[in-house]
């Protein structure tokens, strides 16, 4: 590869790139807009001794407030492709940097039903397998048929399939068990051109009241309970400076929440098997004390969504971190229950940045 291929930049400032807004810079920054480029940063990385940050769209992370000292790489790929046009199915190749929200928008647009629930979801197609990104009733794990990505441990480009990648409840292997080995280049998707959209979630069942929508009505009813949640980021709405839903709902033994239930006759749940279910964290949250707009230094609940942890102006990463212990001894101390978190802690001495 020839050594002007990158071009890279020193200090880059992280917080600008990321929905949270806070956060130190960037030691050294690449833009990788082809697979080449993604590469040849690899190379650069390892010849001169430095880790490896792979940004999308930001919208998950929190960067610590000395920033990264190694290189972060901004995969910026771009293209989608229809690779497979059938009467029933239509398969396409999306490159890592496309926009997820925009992808959904054309998959609707277009009559393509699998995607319709993850409306308003902010960041890249790269991004929605490393977390089995999921909402309103759909994971993008149903719809993922294969993905092509660099394997920075062999130095070659491979392909994935859908059972290659371990997908969970907001897990993959990319966020588990073999974190950081690769970097997603593109997603190939298996869509529906026929059958009705999803409609299993409370709140989409409550707003269409038994009716059966379009694929069009579900992404704009999905669109404005989101942003009743401020959940879609919008520069005039301060609860949407957030990393979205801080905290994941925890599953727990089915003894567990019938302790709780003994206690608190309206505690929530959700069936997952005969031996377990998932406790809504947003419920715990508030039930520990934790209200909607509660306030800890320049960090906050978001006012209409428990579970957002947001930037309410000029907020350090270390502001949101004592924000986040907070709540997870309260919930320890109130239920005995763990929650984990969902963003990806960037520059921190340890994964959960407790420090």
């Amino acid at each position: 590869m020839p050594d002007n291929l990158l071009e890279i930049q020193e200090n880059v400032p992280l917080a600008p790139l990321t929905t949270l807004g806070v956060g130190g810079a960037a030691r050294f920054f690449v833009r990788a807009t082809s697979e080449d480029q993604v590469a040849a940063g690899v190379k650069y990385a390892r010849e001169n001794g430095l880790q490896i940050f792979v940004l999308g769209g930001g919208s998950n992370i929190l960067v610590s407030d000395r920033g990264f000292g190694g290189l972060v790489i901004s995969v910026e790929l771009s293209g989608v492709e229809i690779v497979n046009d059938s009467e029933s199915n239509v398969e396409l190749n999306v490159a890592a940097g496309e926009d997820w929200d925009a992808f959904v928008d054309f998959c609707v647009r277009s009559g393509y039903h699998g995607v319709e629930c993850l409306s308003g979801i902010p960041g890249l197609v790269g991004g929605t397998p490393i977390q089995n990104v999921g909402a309103y009733g759909q994971e993008v794990s149903s719809t993922i048929d294969s993905l092509r990505a660099y394997d920075r441990q062999t130095d070659q480009i491979v392909e994935l399939s859908n059972g290659d990648c371990g997908f969970a409840y907001r897990t993959s292997i990319f966020n588990t068990t073999v974190r950081n080995r690769y970097i997603v280049l593109s997603v190939r998707f298996t869509l529906s051109k026929a059958g009705r959209p999803t409609i299993t979630y409370r709140d989409l069942k409550e707003y269409f009241s038994g009716r059966e929508p379009t694929l069009d009505e579900v992404r704009r009813a999905v669109l404005s309970i989101r942003r009743t949640k401020s959940m879609v980021i919008d520069e005039t709405d301060p609860n949407s400076r957030s990393a979205g839903s801080f905290f994941k709902n925890p599953i727990v033994d089915r003894a567990v929440y019938e302790r709780i239930a003994a206690e608190f006759a309206d505690a929530p749940y959700f069936e997952v098997d005969a031996s377990h279910v998932k406790i809504p964290a947003a419920w715990l949250i508030a039930r520990a004390g934790f209200a909607k707009g509660t306030v800890l230094g320049n960090a906050g609940i978001s006012a209409n969504h428990t579970l957002a942890i947001i930037n309410r102006g000029n907020a350090s990463a270390t502001d949101i971190i004592n924000l986040k212990n907070a709540v997870e001894a309260g919930v320890q101390e109130k239920f005995g229950i763990d929650l984990s978190p969902e963003p990806i802690f960037v520059g921190f001495n340890n994964a959960n940045a407790k420090n």
